[in-house]
């Protein structure tokens, strides 16, 4: 074979092969034009859709504030008051609400600073009450101890001993102890006077001997101490349901006054002046 004849088969064979790729190219085109095709009909009907959905929405929401407007128009009317009122009514609304919550708001806070405040008072209530208890503790330790200091003295008619106060500052210790009423006096010599529920008479002063003589009237009756010594017990019984008594001197100054105390029972009837 020559050359002639061969160059020709290999431009065909060359041609062949282009034409093929061409066809492959321009059916994978087709295939792809026809996929696009059908997705961008597919999206142009979701478009339509969703428009024909808006249109639906937008006469929906159309009629709604139709429905609102007459039903504004209509309770405007009903009220007598024009939109501009109706408006003006409803921020004056808004405004009070706001104000209300504000309000709310601002008592809530002071409740809770009062409620801080009471919190710290109830504290130093504590502690004051902390230390109240610790002074009536130290009040009572204090008593007890000057109680047992005051003299202990038998009476004239009672075989037990009576603890007696030797001055006023020891009196008031007796005081304290509250299961007694104590009257303290000062007589002057000739003159009755009344002392709680009974009454004295100094009759004699002795401030050499520290001795005295009184009277004492009680119950339509006369009893008489005679020469008693100072800061000794003198008994006796008095009252409906009788009960003991005591009178103590303290001092005698000169010869024509004393001064000391009378005590009772609690249960004694007390005076008619403190009554």
């Amino acid at each position: 074979m020559s050359e002639t004849e061969e160059t020709p088969r290999t431009y065909s064979g060359a041609l062949l092969g282009v034409l093929g790729v061409a066809l492959v190219a321009a059916l994978g085109g087709l295939i792809w034009s026809y996929s696009l095709s059908g997705k961008l009909a597919t999206q142009a009907t979701e478009l339509a859709d969703a428009k024909q959905e808006n249109v639906r929405l937008a006469a929906e929401q159309r009629e709604t504030d139709a429905r609102l407007q007459v039903a504004t128009d209509e309770l405007g009317k009903s009220l007598g008051l024009t939109q501009k009122e109706m408006d003006a009514r409803a921020a004056e609304i808004v405004s009070r609400e706001e104000a209300d919550a504000r309000r709310l708001e601002n008592a809530q806070n002071k409740t809770a600073q009062q409620v801080t405040a009471v919190a710290s008072d109830v504290s130093n209530v504590k502690t004051d009450v902390g230390g109240v208890k610790t002074d009536v503790a130290k009040t009572q330790s204090d008593l007890a101890t000057a109680v047992s200091q005051l003299e202990a003295v038998k009476g004239d008619l009672s075989n037990t001993n009576s603890v007696i106060a030797r001055n006023h500052d020891e009196l008031v210790t007796l005081e304290h102890r509250g299961d007694r009423n104590y009257y303290e006096f000062t007589l002057t010599k000739g003159q009755k006077k009344p002392v709680g529920t009974v009454s004295l008479e100094l009759r004699k002063a002795d401030p050499n001997k520290s001795k005295f003589t009184l009277n004492v009237y009680a119950d339509d009756k006369t009893y008489e101490k005679k020469d008693r010594n100072v800061n000794e017990p003198l008994q006796f019984y008095s009252g409906k349901d009788p009960a003991l008594f005591e009178i103590v001197v303290n001092t005698i100054k000169g010869k024509n006054v004393i001064t000391g105390y009378l005590s009772s029972p609690k249960s004694a009837p007390a005076p008619a002046t403190a009554q």
